[in-house]
């Protein structure tokens, strides 16, 4: 008897796993060389042979089905009577119907073959619905596809033809620029050549000119020539006059000096001034270097004229320069480079420290050449500057270094300049 395909595969798939239970000696001819496979490459291998067995050898169908009854007890019985359950799969009970062969097994191989075509034909039917309903899916897809692309190609030839139709407009304009710009072209190189003609012209009159007036230039270099000898005799002879006005006057100074005998006198005007001095000199403590300044320049060239007078803003310049030492370093580090800078220059110099909140002015460290003053109670360090530059007469230089510009304007005079205390600084540092 032909079994169908699912039965068949069903029966092998039950004799392959019997197969590796027997012992040898059970085990069909045909099948030992299958039998010491696995169970699935036992029914993929000798899967037709294992159906041949099992067709051909009773013993080894009983042995097949014995052991299928032990795990199906319930569906043997129920096709020993010839009432195989409704629920039960017919692929199963085909194939154990098959290998038990009770009475009208045939038709029950028979049934089992036709509800498995029924299900193969229900299987294929929903398949092929299934398929249907995808192409179906794909078939609308494809008509929105389309749809969607028919109105983007819609509109893109609407864009290219709305750009075909500017296109027309600027070739048409442009063709009427390049006609306008010919017509340019032409006026513009007849105006050139005219132009050049003129140029041409206007360079023949312009070296004309110029000959003309190298020739008058040549005279005038003549006549200035004469004319510098003629001054230069004018001069020696003023420059003559001035030197012997000068020697004049200097005799003259010295006549009246030895006229009135005038004794040599070493008191300045800022030794009248009113102020502190401090008190006798203590030794002095560490020297350090002073910050580094912008511009001392400035001070240098106002120190080196003759007979100049600094007066120095001294806390002023030392909280700048050294503002975390204490102030007795400050002021001996101050005055040690106001001594060199006294000796370097030559100028008069007087350091003022305020001493208005003090009962007794500090000492202070030996400052040769230098004159230190501490302001007296109830006068301020700014006051007793404004003090010594006035008792100054009128014309003579006077350097008043401190950073404080209510200072610097009250001492403004002709002959009085300011400097900032970075100035000093700086020059110290020289």
């Amino acid at each position: 008897m032909v079994l169908p395909d699912p039965v068949r595969a069903r029966v092998v798939a039950l004799g392959s796993d019997i197969l590796g239970t027997l012992a040898l000696s059970d085990v069909p001819a045909a099948l030992r060389p299958v039998a010491r496979f696995a169970a699935a490459k036992r029914a993929r291998l000798g899967g037709a042979a294992i159906a041949a067995a099992i067709e051909s050898e009773p013993s080894f169908r009983r042995k097949v089905f014995e052991t299928v009854a032990k795990s199906n007890p319930m569906l043997v019985r129920s096709l020993e009577n010839g009432e195989p359950p409704a629920a039960a799969d017919p692929v199963e009970v085909a194939a154990i119907a098959y290998l038990q062969r009770p009475e009208g097994w045939e038709d029950l191989v028979d049934a089992a073959a036709a509800a498995v075509e029924r299900e193969a034909e229900r299987s294929r039917g929903q398949r092929e619905a299934e398929v249907a309903a995808r192409i179906q899916e794909q078939l609308d897809a494809a008509r929105a596809h389309a749809r969607e692309t028919r109105d983007r190609l819609r509109g893109e030839v609407n864009r290219l033809k709305e750009e075909n139709s500017t296109l027309r407009r600027t070739l048409q304009q442009t063709r009427s620029k390049l006609s306008a710009a010919r017509d340019a072209e032409a006026d513009a190189r007849t105006e050139a050549a005219t132009a050049v003609e003129q140029a041409q012209a206007a360079q023949k009159a312009a070296e004309s000119e110029a000959r003309r007036l190298r020739s008058r230039l040549a005279e005038a270099e003549e006549a200035a020539a004469a004319n510098r000898r003629t001054g230069r005799g004018e001069r020696d002879l003023g420059t003559a006059r001035l030197t012997l006005l000068l020697d004049t006057l200097s005799d003259a100074v010295t006549g009246v000096r030895r006229e009135l005998a005038l004794p040599a006198h070493s008191l300045r005007p800022a030794d009248t001034v009113q102020a502190v001095e401090p008190a006798q000199p203590r030794p002095a403590s560490g020297v350090g270097s002073g910050r580094a300044a912008n511009d001392p320049a400035l001070l240098s060239e106002l120190l080196a004229l003759p007979r100049a007078h600094a007066v120095v803003d001294g806390y002023n310049v030392t909280k700048e320069a050294w503002p975390a030492t204490p102030l007795d370093a400050q002021r001996t580090r101050l005055l040690q480079g106001l001594t060199a800078l006294a000796a370097r220059t030559g100028a008069e110099v007087t350091c003022v420290f305020d001493g208005s909140d003090v009962s007794v002015p500090p000492p202070v460290g030996l400052a040769p050449g230098v004159r230190v003053r501490f302001s007296r109670p109830g006068q301020t360090a700014d006051e007793l500057i404004r003090d010594l530059i006035a008792a100054e007469p009128e014309g003579r230089v006077g350097v008043v270094v401190s950073s404080d510009r209510e200072v610097a304007e009250s001492v403004r005079r002709p002959g009085v300049r300011s400097v900032e205390a970075a100035a000093l600084v700086g020059l110290l540092r020289t």
